[in-house]
């Protein structure tokens, strides 16, 4: 069998209903938005835990900035009466990810643990993954960045630190549920929840951000999930993520309603 047979065969049964209920864990993140107040921590979390460079302005003015997180921002209401909203932006880990039909090379794929993850020696730079995207959560590698003595001792050791020609993209601190994971299987026993809790949320100062298993009943995502307040972005597109947003909503749609 080839290996586009064995994509195809793939990409089926992403498609299938329940599919990853057959998997132990389905990583979810969930984003208040009613307490997110644009800090910025969680981007510069992201920076910090995943070696991200810091392009610099004239390559962000050319829309080659290597953040993995934005924070969008939106207005609610009509002028005078206008109030500037924020909403945390990353890769959404699509159940039915367009990036990974697309991809030609099949570099990026979804594992056991619902994340679409990225084998970056695999990459050959497309952009097609990007151009498939419809959150514009993908970005690519430029140039080989390096940090100057003594920065270069500021990279974690547990990531890769990536050279030219490839896209990159978050993935929930996937070294740190490898880490959970292992620290559970060498304590025989289940991963329970709060083990794993990505550089984003464990930075955000108001807690908007969770993190955890959908398939347990009794996780915190899987509480929150069910919140009348809950949305995902581009729903419409059926692309299915694994990120949830919750919001109070008027009647009219005009922004945060009173309980």
């Amino acid at each position: 069998m080839s290996i586009f047979s064995k994509v195809k065969d793939k990409l089926e049964d992403l498609r299938r209903p329940g599919y990853f209920k057959k998997y132990d864990h389905k990583f979810t993140m969930v984003i208040d938005l009613d307490r997110c107040n644009g800090c910025g921590a969680c981007v510069a979390a992201c920076y910090a835990e995943n070696n991200l460079p810091v392009v610099g302005k004239e390559e962000c003015g050319k829309s080659r900035a290597l953040n993995w997180i934005r924070i969008e921002r939106y207005v609610e209401g009509e002028y005078p009466d206008v109030k500037v909203k924020f909403i945390p932006v990353m890769c959404q880990h699509c159940s039915k990810a367009p990036c990974e039909t697309a991809c030609p090379v099949y570099a990026t794929y979804h594992n056991q643990d619902g994340l679409n993850v990225q084998v970056y020696n695999r990459c050959v730079g497309t952009f097609t993954c990007a151009t498939y995207c419809p959150y514009d959560a993908r970005r690519f590698n430029w140039f080989t960045y390096k940090r100057d003595k003594p920065l270069d001792e500021q990279y974690n050791p547990d990531v890769s630190v990536r050279e030219m020609g490839i896209m990159e993209k978050g993935t929930f601190c996937i070294q740190r549920i490898r880490a959970a994971k292992d620290k559970a299987k060498d304590e025989k026993r289940a991963l329970k929840d709060g083990d794993v809790t990505p550089a984003c949320a464990q930075a955000c100062p108001t807690g908007a951000m969770v993190f955890g298993d959908l398939n347990d009943p009794e996780s915190m995502v899987s509480k929150l999930a069910k919140s009348p307040r809950r949305f995902r972005l581009l729903e419409e597109l059926n692309t299915d993520p694994s990120v949830i947003y919750l919001k109070r909503v008027m009647k009219d749609g005009s922004g945060t309603s009173e309980e």
